[in-house]
């Protein structure tokens, strides 16, 4: 067993913390208080071939896996541009692996290909106002006329909405009372955004301000049947090819995040003079911060054991939840402590601090709750009796 990283890995790690140097403090508190898509920073990942990290070499990836996406997110996160600057490219990494394990060979040489070189940006629209987690209850329909689908319904807290080429949407093509399981009759898709069908509300949030978040009103939205992803009804089976991914990724995304305001906090502490001694000296500043750096440490753990477990085709839903959990609270602890270690100062937006606390609140609550991970762990892995 080996905890190292590889040359390969380590590289990639510095190769991205070199370019997020070129986006520094000044950089993300602007975009922080300003809002506005990064751009610039998309478009350097996209000329530097990271975007397509985890997508096969045949379709303009470089064929990686989520082990070195979860080293890449992390790396983006700690750089400081946390959750602002590792959402503008999140979807990338993991979105279209629906696409990889189920679609086509047509499919992946049309879909593929734009997203990795960072020509398309897309959103991925699943959750809805008030089915929240219950992904099987969704309300949107897709009701197949011909070679095409049309569809109606609502979608909420899409993230990237206002700037999307491409949606990735999931859709009932088949009515709740007519399906032997609510899994069935759910269909996955991916196709073009149509403005004119789709219209967006952008929602006003406490953090993140770069990357939108939304909700989608669609009516009459015509998708050709080529941009079905697998089998009509099969939907619900294949976004799950996607959710673990995404758990690993966004641990790693916190951990960045939760590391970055360690370090503040850490540096704040030994340069911070009180009663003629650094703060840093006191137990009472010292204890808290190193324990965030263990719980930091451990998640890290979990998190590589997770994508290590995936990469390899092993069962990684309880590494995936769990990795998720604890790196939502060990991020969000890092983040909290860090605020309270500048004092008064960490209320103030130019140490950083504070956004990164606002910024870690996201990774605690979605894309599940902690308390669903707590639930599932409760029985897939205890073999308690199912709570909901």
């Amino acid at each position: 067993m080996d905890f190292t990283l590889t040359e390969q890995q380590e590289a990639i790690r510095e190769a991205v913390a070199g370019i997020c140097r070129n986006f520094g403090d000044d950089y993300w508190l602007k975009r922080d208080r300003e809002g506005g898509f990064p751009e610039d920073f998309y478009a350097a990942f996209a000329e530097a071939g990271w975007l397509g990290i985890c997508v096969p070499e045949a379709y303009g990836g470089s064929g990686l896996g989520i082990t070195e996406a979860a080293i890449m997110m992390r790396a983006i996160a700690e750089s400081g541009a946390g959750m602002s600057g590792a959402s503008a490219l999140h979807i990338n990494i993991f979105g279209l692996n629906p696409v990889v394990v189920f679609g086509t060979e047509e499919q992946r040489q049309r879909m593929l290909p734009p997203m990795a070189q960072g020509r398309e940006k897309a959103c991925f629209a699943v959750t809805e106002p008030n089915t929240g987690l219950n992904t099987t209850q969704l309300k949107t329909r897709a009701v197949r006329h011909g070679d095409r689908y049309v569809v109606d319904g609502q979608k909420v807290w899409i993230s990237t909405a206002q700037v999307a080429d491409k949606i990735l949407l999931l859709a009932r093509t088949t009515p709740l009372e007519e399906v032997a399981r609510p899994t069935q009759g759910l269909s996955l898709f991916y196709t073009d955004f149509d403005r004119m069908k789709i219209t967006v509300h952008e929602i006003e949030k406490m953090g993140r301000k770069a990357v939108d978040s939304n909700e989608l009103f669609i009516e009459g939205f015509e998708i050709p049947v080529e941009d079905r992803i697998g089998e009509e009804g099969e939907g619900f089976r294949y976004i799950l090819e996607g959710m673990n991914p995404e758990r690993v990724l966004i641990a790693s995304e916190a951990i960045g995040l939760g590391y970055v305001a360690l370090q503040r906090a850490t540096g704040y502490a030994t340069e911070r003079q009180v009663f003629n001694r650094p703060i840093g000296m006191n137990q009472g500043i010292q204890h808290p911060l190193a324990r965030n750096w263990m719980n930091l440490e451990a998640a890290w753990l979990m998190t590589m054991k997770a994508a290590f477990e995936y990469d390899n085709g092993l069962p990684c839903g309880a590494s995936a939840n769990s990795a998720k959990y604890l790196a939502g609270e060990a991020g969000f602890d890092a983040c909290q402590q860090a605020v309270m270690t500048h004092g008064g100062f960490g209320f103030a937006k130019e140490f950083h601090v504070e956004r990164y606390l606002r910024e870690s609140l996201i990774p605690r609550i979605a894309p599940i709750s902690p308390q669903l991970v707590l639930c599932f762990i409760a029985e897939r892995v205890l073999g308690l009796p199912k709570s909901y």
